[in-house]
């Protein structure tokens, strides 16, 4: 087994490799963070790199090799940068955010993370479709990991992931939330502290757990749809965590809230960091015990039972899975196969 699915938490039958954006195997040297000398030693280190993110979206460019080849054989790369480069288009260097050791402890460079929106970056959000003159044109191309994802490698994935999902947190943080006042970066970044002293209080990066389920009724499996979704498409149920709540009560919870549908025997099966924005996927497969199928309208604007021979066909009756880059196609293709 690799390092990236030991560290990704995939292993048993049916599970032998990691979800999409997990199993980087990035060492994050999480002892190195609280060293400030080193981590400004390594800030000016020509050999360091600088993942950068503009509105959340990644620098990618296209793979000069093969990665990841996609069914139209395309295949994409993260666009690392140099310190020198990186400083001259984002944020100050002391607000870069230190993600790990890329190659391990010996020897490895090291790696940051940095937000090139801009003071008004979430301002500008609504208004532009691609960054303003900047020294990265012709780098490449910021571009949103839901649509590229799939066409990544593993550890490039898990990377422009992990740079994503903490550089919208940062950035979001910026102010306390207990005072009201100015957060200064800390512990590489992965700490906001309140700039005033008589408040102080450590604001650390957020995870939101979410539950996907996929329901199975003997030969057939409970797929829903959201309207917002392209046509055809049906996915797996799923929804937040909520306060109090353990992982199989919420499994519990969301299915009969959006589907009316009972279930029992829930067995977790992997899980995938959801970077949009802060997400961890955490994926199970549920059997119905009871409950007859009635939608939730305020959820969903359709859920049905597929039968297995629905998916063979399904060009056929129109049916479109969710994409490769989501968990919820993992649920589906190893239960299909299981």
């Amino acid at each position: 087994m690799s390092a990236g699915e030991i560290l990704s938490g995939v292993a048993g039958d049916g599970h032998r490799r990691p979800n999409p954006f997990a199993g980087g195997g990035l060492d994050r040297a999480t002892h190195l963070r609280a060293d400030p000398r080193w981590l400004s030693d390594r800030l000016s280190d020509p050999a360091s790199r600088v993942v950068p993110v503009w509105r959340e979206r990644s620098l990618v460019s296209q793979a000069a090799r093969d990665v990841a080849t996609t069914a139209d054989g395309s295949s994409y790369e993260p666009v690392l940068l140099p310190p020198a480069v990186a400083a001259s288009a984002s944020e100050p260097p002391e607000d870069w955010i230190f993600l790990g050791l890329d190659g391990g402890q010996d020897g490895g460079r090291a790696l940051f993370a940095a937000d090139m929106s801009g003071d008004a970056g979430e301002a500008r959000e609504a208004k532009e479709e691609s960054p303003p003159d900047s020294p990265l044109d012709g780098a490449g191309e910021f571009l949103d990991l839901r649509g590229v994802g799939a066409m990544l490698g593993q550890r490039d994935g898990s990377l422009l992931a992990y740079a994503r999902a903490i550089v919208t947190w940062s950035r979001r943080h910026r102010f306390c939330g207990t005072c009201g006042c100015p957060t200064r970066p800390e512990q590489g970044g992965h700490v906001r502290r309140c700039a005033d002293e008589t408040c102080g209080v450590d604001h650390f990066p957020r995870t939101d757990p979410a539950i996907i389920v996929l329901v199975t009724d003997g030969d057939r499996c409970l797929l829903g749809r959201k309207d917002i979704w392209p046509e055809g498409v049906y996915s797996t149920l799923a929804g937040f965590v909520e306060p109090g709540e353990s992982l199989s009560e919420a499994v519990v919870r969301e299915v009969r809230e959006e589907s009316g549908i009972e279930v029992g025997s829930v067995r977790y099966r992997s899980s995938q960091p959801w970077p949009f924005p802060a997400s961890l996927m955490l994926g199970f497969r549920a059997e119905r015990v009871g409950g007859e199928l009635n939608v939730a309208r305020e959820e969903l604007v359709d859920a049905r039972w597929f039968d297995r021979v629905d998916f063979a066909r399904r060009r056929e009756i129109g049916l479109r899975l969710p994409g490769r880059v989501s968990i919820s196609r993992r649920l589906i293709e190893d239960w299909l196969t299981g």
